[in-house]
């Protein structure tokens, strides 16, 4: 037997709804079935045409004028215009849904954030852009067999400005696992919540150094780092309570001697160098970093939000800008639910579809059944 490959295209399908008006021959009355549920109101898009559409911009990265012209080559026309007004219509409908993972991820007893730049469009018609900001919060508990469903939220802004991440985080009380940007620290204090710094970024500072001029206490700061990893590799999948007692025995005094030896080196170099600025940022960072030595539900690094901004970065480099501010909000919206899908090894197109068939008809305080976590592909 041989067997071949081949590819079939997907195709369009035109539902027709057939609804005689009965007239009674008694009365004359008129009767006629309504309508089913439709998801956009006098709308032509089906739930499976509009969760299509959506995932290949903010999935795939396909801009909506390119997917306008690869409808046309299938005989459909819809215009770059018309897509993009089912998207503003339809997250709309699905805000409801990333708002309640938002409110599950401001829940947790910890969580990853972070930020990037976006291309805003300062007004229709023109080339002329700003930067704008989304932001990642990010609940993941399976590192230490958390009962908790992983999810993102993502939240758009029109700069950068503190007060954007301390609106998303309002009354957050648990621990926060961010960069060191100055933006983040209205969030930390008393009553508020507790920083988690992140070793990735102190040692991204050490490796700049070394390909720059081969230092070798760069070098030697990084293989501290990698045994504090190595140790993480250990720890993950167990316990907070595992946790804590490995990274006591066998973190603990790595952590610490690597920052008495980089204490030590400062004393020695000169104040002025990049080494010495790398040095100051790690010393500076690493008391902050202490807090996952003494609980297990944190992590030695922010890269599950990182790991977040990955796809927007794709998307940029195709669609280039954001068309409104509605436009963020709306690929705010998307983004949450798609990285929501992925997180759970979710489908996200075939999840998307299912949810668009029931939520014109589903109740506001079910929204749970909802959730990606709670899709089953039998249920489609």
């Amino acid at each position: 037997m041989t067997e071949e490959l081949d590819y079939i295209p997907g195709h369009f399908v035109v539902r027709r709804f057939i609804r005689p008006r009965m007239a009674c021959t008694c009365c004359e009355a008129f009767a006629q079935a309504p309508l089913p549920s439709r998801l956009i109101e006098r709308g032509r898009p089906g739930p499976g045409l509009v969760s299509h559409m959506l995932v290949g911009k903010y999935c795939d990265h396909l801009p909506l004028e390119r997917q306008s012209k690869i409808y046309a080559r299938e005989g459909v026309d819809l215009h770059r215009s018309t897509l993009s007004d089912w998207v503003g219509r339809t997250t709309a409908l699905l805000e409801p849904l990333a708002e309640h993972i938002g409110k599950l991820v401001r829940a947790g007893p910890a969580l990853f954030a972070d930020d990037t730049p976006v291309k805003l469009q300062v007004r229709a018609n023109t080339t002329k852009t700003k930067t704008a900001r989304l932001w990642s919060y990010v609940r993941d508990e399976r590192p230490w067999c958390g009962a908790a469903p992983p999810c993102a939220w993502y939240q758009f802004s029109v700069d950068r400005k503190g007060e954007h991440p301390a609106n998303h985080l309002a009354g957050y009380t648990g621990t926060v696992h961010a960069d060191g940007f100055a933006g983040f620290n209205g969030l930390f204090g008393k009553d508020k919540a507790d920083e988690q710094a992140c070793m990735v970024h102190v040692r991204r500072k050490f490796v700049d150094e070394v390909e720059r001029t081969g230092s070798p206490i760069a070098q030697h700061a990084i293989k501290q780092i990698a045994q504090l990893y190595a140790v993480e590799k250990e720890a993950r999948g167990k316990s907070p309570e595992e946790r804590v007692a490995l990274r006591q025995a066998k973190a603990k005094p790595d952590f610490d001697n690597l920052e008495l030896w980089l204490q030590g080196q400062l004393r020695k170099i000169s104040g002025k160098t990049k080494l010495a600025e790398a040095i100051r940022y790690a010393l500076n960072r690493m008391p902050k970093a202490r807090g996952y030595l003494s609980d297990g539900r944190l992590e030695l690094d922010n890269n599950t939000c990182e790991r977040t901004m990955r796809p927007v970065a794709l998307g940029r480099k195709n669609y280039l800008f954001m068309g409104s501010v509605g436009g963020g909000s709306a690929a705010a919206i998307a983004y949450t639910l798609m990285e929501t899908c992925k997180l759970n090894g979710v489908d996200p197109e075939a999840w998307l579809t299912w949810v668009l068939q029931r939520l014109p008809d589903h109740k506001i305080n079910r929204i749970d059944e909802l959730m990606p976590w709670n899709w089953r592909p039998e249920k489609a």
